[in-house]
């Protein structure tokens, strides 16, 4: 495992994240997204999916659990657990064939899916201080990643 702190200072900052992250994920994947309410999770994903293709605007999956893009042949499944009451409701809604699907599944609030949810590839925790956040990645998978942030190679 091997984890990774940078600073977002601004939306741009988030933005270009999103480009530089998009690249590294394998097509198929599974990425928790961690961080309390306002943190920027959803500005985050929305960041990854416009620097996949998307033109189209990027809903919060809060009340419909999950959204679904098709983006230049790559599938993404975006959850967002927030509204979940017990990982049973999970079981209901067949998270198992999203996530057996080769896709790149996004979640948030995936600790509200435990015990049902694997182990994520990624984890991508966002904590807000003042004007900025703080985010940190942790790479759980086999394959050591280069991440080029503000002109520096970083191993992930």
């Amino acid at each position: 495992m091997n984890k990774l702190k940078i600073e977002l200072n601004t939306l741009e900052d988030t933005t270009l994240m999103g480009k530089k992250l998009w690249p590294l994920f394998p097509k198929r994947c599974l990425i928790f997204l961690q961080g309390d309410l306002g943190a920027g999770k959803t500005t985050l994903v929305r960041s990854l999916l416009n620097a996949a293709g998307h033109q189209s605007k990027v809903k919060s999956p809060t009340y419909t659990l999950v959204e679904e893009y098709n983006i230049n042949h790559q599938i993404v499944f975006h959850f967002d657990f927030y509204r979940i009451n017990d990982p049973e409701e999970l079981e209901f809604m067949g998270i198992r064939d999203y996530l057996d699907t080769d896709a790149i599944c996004f979640i948030e609030w995936a600790e509200l899916g435990q015990p049902l949810l694997p182990a994520a590839d990624f984890i991508l925790n966002l904590k807000a201080h003042a004007e900025k956040r703080i985010l940190t990645i942790t790479n759980n998978t086999d394959k050591s990643l280069c991440l080029n942030w503000k002109n520096k190679d970083l191993l992930l």
